[in-house]
């Protein structure tokens, strides 16, 4: 039995792709329950009106979610 070294495990690229499917996770969550919830409590015309509303909302937090992970390369850029 060879006791081979493993490899140095990558904390960042982990926390990043965690950070991708949690993000792709709320936002699909957002737009599909949302968008059925009202659909099932208001109707078809009121769950395309939602739509609109949570594809915005939705809009705003890949926004965020950008502009945060720009920063984060920035300042890990000039270190």
């Amino acid at each position: 039995m060879t006791n081979k070294p493993s490899e140095p495990t990558d904390y960042r690229r982990y926390r990043a792709e965690t950070d991708r499917r949690l993000l792709l996770a709320v936002v699909g969550f957002l737009i599909v329950v949302g968008g059925a919830l009202i659909g099932i409590v208001y109707g078809g015309w009121a769950a395309a009106t939602g739509l609109i509303c949570l594809l915005a909302g939705a809009g705003v937090i890949l926004f965020l979610w950008l502009l945060l992970t720009v920063i984060e390369r920035w300042v890990n850029k000039s270190e």
